[in-house]
């Protein structure tokens, strides 16, 4: 108690600089700026802010932090799905208004399918006040707001990090005092387990995990599952047994294909059954002779 009544402390300290300063608003309009308007570089950039403040806050206080972040990854989000609706020309006629103030030449090629640049540099001629509006009419309310939860729980799912990071990580010590083990080097171990949180906030950005139905959830989660298991095989070089170099990057790619998103079902069937023969055949050839 005396040792988390120390941190405790210390993280008060640092919780109310951030609030009284406004350094969490400057870091979140430097990071938007940074990331040029890409989904993946700003998720990079609050993953590496979610450690650095992990290594200090506790988890509320690194989620209050980094909810800064929300408006931005929620537009990259609702923007990234009115991009599909205008690449398949299945915008609504109720969002083709805007188009008429801002892109009235472009109006006829709404309707029709049209590639992935010529929707990005539609999209950029509107101007940022009408966004907002065109998202609500192209989207629905309920896709908007499932937008806007999925941010929240990709900065939620990031805070978690310091939980586990060092040197304030109160689990990893709550656990080194059960476990009667050094704290730090607890703490150290946790952290370096604790990578694959990382994958998840990706899917909730690029899957329809969190705004799809039962189906597509039950989907995701099974091949992430499977796929994380492949990841880890592939860094890690053991399954059931030893593998090679080889096998490890033949692993380490079924990973990815199994949770890419947009891949076709057959594929991800596919590279899980690989996965599948690669366990049986490291558990054979890892498996010990009986003595005699």
């Amino acid at each position: 108690m005396a040792t988390t009544a120390v941190l405790l402390t210390g993280i008060g300290l640092v919780v109310n600089v951030i609030s009284t300063t406004g350094i969490g608003n400057t870091f979140s309009l430097m990071v938007n700026d940074w990331a040029g308007g890409s989904l993946f570089v700003m998720l990079l950039l609050v993953a590496v802010a979610s450690l650095i403040l992990g290594m200090g806050l506790p988890v509320t206080a690194s989620y209050i932090v980094l909810g800064t972040f929300c408006p931005a990854i929620y537009g990259l989000i609702a923007e990234q799905q009115l991009l599909d609706l205008l690449a398949s020309g299945q915008l609504p006629e109720e969002a083709k208004t805007i188009f008429m103030l801002v892109a009235p030449d472009q109006l006829a090629a709404l309707g029709a399918p049209m590639s992935f640049e010529s929707a990005i540099e539609l999209l950029g001629k509107v101007p940022e006040d009408f966004k907002a509006t065109l998202l609500e009419q192209s989207l629905g309310p309920a896709t908007v707001g499932l937008a806007l939860l999925s941010a929240h729980l990709i900065i939620f799912w990031l805070s978690q990090d310091s939980n586990v990071t060092p040197p304030v990580c109160l689990t990893a010590f709550a656990a080194a005092t059960i476990a009667r083990t050094p704290p730090m080097a607890t703490g150290f171990t946790a952290w370096k387990i604790a990578k694959g949180l990382y994958l998840v906030p990706l899917l909730m950005a690029y899957t329809p995990l969190v705004a799809g139905d039962f189906e597509q959830v039950v989907v995701i989660t099974v091949f992430a599952i499977i796929g994380v298991w492949a990841l880890i095989a592939g860094l890690e070089g053991y399954l059931e047994g030893p593998i090679n170099i080889l096998l490890r990057a033949v692993a380490f790619g079924l990973g990815v294909l199994m949770m890419w998103p947009g891949l076709d079902l057959f594929i991800r069937i596919a590279a899980a059954v690989a996965f599948g023969l690669l366990v049986v055949y490291s558990s054979r050839n890892g498996a010990q002779p009986s003595p005699a």
